[in-house]
């Protein structure tokens, strides 16, 4: 596909795009609307699951994705991956409840990682390294352009429909992105006839997801001590080990060990995990606090993160153009890194919509430079057939940082959270005011005395509005109370997050820069060795 003519070039990239941006839409249109569809669900004990099914099955099907599709070409499992996000979609907006809510959101999760592998591999498909920068760059944009629509359109469709549409009314989308990658993507024959790694596939599986569920159990459903948390680490450790010994001897291993061997992959994938480790687990509850503390409904909430979007999209769009033309990308990384360090530390502090705006900016502006970095540098360090596997572990380390991170971030939230509101409702003068009242009234008023409560605005206006005039002012001020405890609570949030990121940036110290490749003909040894002759003859 290198040798494509650029007009044909440039027919697939939109082809591909078209499939990336019904994927990212229909993600972060849910973004803002998640905390009320939950709270509409009577969930939010299952919030954190929401969003982790999502990311641990697509996980899964991004790995198992790059290898096969480096077997058989990218064209089929676009394909494929578009079709099951959308059914994924359909069915989630079906949901009676949050059971059939998480469950359906893990089908679209499956979609979603076969999307999002196979899209990015095939740019390496297309282009050498030395010229991926700027269409990972507009990759990124699209994402980034759809991270300001979604939030927008999700918020306003959920104050004024019902939210089952938000998971319905970009399926029309998928349909044309599934017409456009039928016709104009090419079939291209991969390597094709080699046995597939069941076994491994299979024990990569259940290694990640007793993993999975005991980052998400600990702390909140058991005691990190317990024995049903250490059981579930024990499983996935001895799990992992066999899987390990299992790709040593599989004639073609869905995860070749070999890889690791290599500086750029393993310390890119090891910056990759700990960046998504803090930025996913503290991101995901921006919401909380536009919403929660902030009192924003989820139509502004929306306006409050565009900033940070709108920055993304400019700012990855530039860097891209700057990779390609310089063929560096380290630089870029140790600016990009610290930017987002510097963006999250600000949410520390936050205390109003000026703070949030500007924290989303800086942050923003961080992620357009820094993210970019990795997926280039790991694709040029490897030769062209194991793109998509090696494409593949860069996701699989950034979606388990992720899922992680959101796992040990809520548990963090919640047990500081616990301790917030106890003390908000012990010390607070509210308490002997509500003894006083009506025990119909204070009982009504106290059912309010939780975060979830928050995320509903109109009810909560509803409430204080059906109180006697007298009783308004006590409403008001336990409100006033638990929206502190929340914001102290995600304070802490984001310092976790902050301190995770810092570690991402000593990390990048020890990343190796090598040229990026002009063809996707030679391997990066053979290259290598090829400029050390060139700057023999030079000297």
């Amino acid at each position: 596909m290198e040798h494509l003519t650029q007009k044909k070039k440039l027919s697939i990239m939109i082809a591909i795009m078209a499939a990336m941006f019904f994927a990212a839409i229909n993600q972060t249109i849910v973004s803002t609307a998640m905390p009320k569809i939950i709270s509409i669900l009577d969930g939010m004990d299952y919030y954190t699951w929401t969003i982790n099914i999502y990311m641990l099955t697509s996980t899964i099907a991004t790995v198992l994705v790059g290898k096969l599709s480096d077997m058989y070409g990218r064209k089929p499992f676009l394909l494929i991956g578009i079709l099951l996000f959308m059914v994924g979609a359909f069915l989630t907006g079906t949901s009676n409840d949050v059971f059939q809510f998480i469950a359906y959101r893990g089908i679209q999760g499956i979609g979603a990682g076969i999307i999002q592998s196979s899209a990015f591999t095939a740019v390496g498909d297309l282009f050498p390294p030395r010229e991926r920068g700027k269409w990972m760059g507009l990759l990124t944009a699209v994402f980034g352009f759809s991270s300001v629509l979604g939030p927008l359109l999700g918020g306003y469709l959920v104050d004024h429909l019902d939210w089952h549409w938000l998971f319905w009314i970009f399926l029309p989308i998928g349909i044309i992105a599934f017409g456009m990658i039928m016709v104009l993507f090419p079939k291209v024959e991969g390597s094709g006839k080699q046995s597939i790694d069941y076994i491994g596939s299979l024990f990569m599986t259940i290694a990640i997801v007793p993993l999975l569920l005991a980052f998400s159990w600990a702390g909140t459903e058991y005691a990190w001590g317990s024995a049903q948390i250490l059981g579930l680490i024990a499983s996935s450790i001895i799990f992992a080990i066999v899987f390990v010994l299992v790709e040593r001897k599989a004639k073609n291993p869905i995860l070749p060990l070999h890889l690791f061997k290599n500086n750029i992959v393993t310390v890119s994938n090891i910056i990759g995990f700990i960046m998504n480790f803090g930025m996913m687990g503290a991101m995901i509850y921006l919401s909380f606090f536009v919403q929660g503390v902030l009192g924003i409904s989820p139509t502004y909430a929306g306006y409050v993160t565009m900033p940070m979007s709108i920055v993304m999209v400019i700012s990855s769009t530039i860097i891209g153009q700057l990779i390609s033309k310089t063929g560096k990308y380290k630089r870029f990384a140790l600016i990009g890194v610290p930017t987002m360090i510097a963006g999250m530390a600000i949410m520390i502090f936050m205390n109003s919509v000026p703070m949030a705006i500007l924290s989303m900016i800086v942050f923003g502006l961080g992620l357009g430079i820094g993210m970019p970095v990795f997926s280039i540098a790991t694709q040029n360090a490897v030769s062209h057939k194991e793109l998509g596997v090696v494409t593949a572990s860069t996701q699989l380390f950034r979606n388990l940082g992720g899922t992680i991170g959101i796992a040990v971030m809520g548990t963090v939230m919640a047990n500081n959270l616990k301790t917030n509101l106890q003390d908000t409702m012990q010390n607070s003068p509210v308490v002997k005011d509500l003894a006083t009242l009506d025990p119909q009234v204070t009982e009504k008023i106290v059912g309010f005395a939780n975060p979830q409560a928050l995320m509903n605005k109109p009810l909560l206006e509803q409430t204080e509005a059906s109180l006697p005039a007298d009783v308004q002012p006590i409403f008001a001020k336990m409100i006033e109370g638990i929206r502190d405890a929340l914001g102290d609570t995600l304070s802490t949030v984001f310092l976790t997050g902050t301190i995770v990121l810092v570690v991402a940036f000593l990390l990048v110290f020890f990343l190796k820069e090598i040229p990026l490749r002009t063809t996707n003909q030679a391997s990066p040894e053979g290259e290598k060795e090829e400029d050390i002759v060139l700057d023999k003859q030079n000297s």
